[in-house]
């Protein structure tokens, strides 16, 4: 029987639109109807995740920058917060300045960069919120840590910087990919299965009465830890590989499908 279902947002439960799908909605209606509570997991900042949570009325605890901060929805209360480390944060900063590559850093549900350009309007018109714009990362994050860094490049330039980002930084961050533009970078205590685990015992859920359902290289954590995973037909080979079933993809309404064959039960 499964009691909590954790859904992945891009790419999952909405595309470049941000919208919803109404089968989808619907499916998620059926699943809370019947008790089932559902949980955001996203690397979305907690702005940017609120909307979808209130859309799809769950009061369950967010799991946001792939896991380095859980907030509750209705109090904005941080439950658990990993920041990157200030010596990664520089040492990040000061590698993808050398490299010319778009670094953004977050602090305080804020995200900062050092120019507009379309690789920050790319972030900002999924994230439906602006940018801070700084002179200087580096002397913006002199002292301080972050929630996250980001690099974001068209695709095959991030798929080979996150291999460069690796070697580099090794088991002294978490390095993981969302979409495909995107390079992320956290402490490495953080990944969205340990988050999830967090929330589920939080709400007295043992993970076998769990599910999961993502997109993306930055799920595979999250699939493996929940009782039963579920990837969509557009997921990379490494998450298909910790996935108990694959269903179709965002624009053939996957997830409604993963609720009707594999929640309710």
């Amino acid at each position: 029987m499964i009691r909590l279902v954790a859904f992945d947002v891009d790419g999952t439960l909405v595309g470049r639109d941000l919208s919803i799908a109404k089968p989808v909605r619907l499916a998620i209606e059926r699943m809370t109807q019947a008790g089932i509570t559902g949980c955001l997991v996203t690397g979305r900042m907690y702005r940017a995740t609120l909307p979808f949570a209130r859309e799809l009325g769950f009061a369950a605890p967010l799991i946001c920058y792939q896991g380095a901060a859980i907030v509750d929805p209705s109090s904005d209360e941080i439950l658990q917060h990993a920041a990157l480390s200030n010596e990664i944060v520089r040492e990040l900063a000061a590698m993808t300045e050398r490299d010319g590559m778009h670094l953004q850093l977050y602090r305080n549900d804020e995200y900062y960069c050092e120019a507009r350009n379309r690789f920050s309007d790319l972030y900002a018109s999924l994230a439906m919120t602006e940018p801070v714009i700084v002179p200087s990362l580096r002397e913006a994050f002199a002292y301080s840590p972050a929630t996250k860094g980001v690099i974001v490049a068209d695709a095959p330039e991030a798929a080979a910087y996150a291999e460069k980002l690796h070697a580099a930084l090794g088991d002294r961050a978490y390095v993981t990919r969302s979409l495909p533009e995107f390079v992320e970078v956290l402490d490495p205590s953080v990944d969205k299965g340990a988050a999830f685990r967090f929330v589920a015992a939080h709400l007295g859920v043992p993970m076998e009465q769990t599910a999961a359902i993502g997109d993306s290289w930055n799920d595979a954590p999250l699939l493996a830890a929940a009782g039963f995973g579920i990837a969509m037909g557009s997921a990379p080979a490494e998450l298909r590989a910790v996935a108990a079933a694959v269903v179709s993809d965002l624009e053939h309404d996957g997830v409604a499908e993963a609720i009707d064959r594999y929640v309710m039960l």
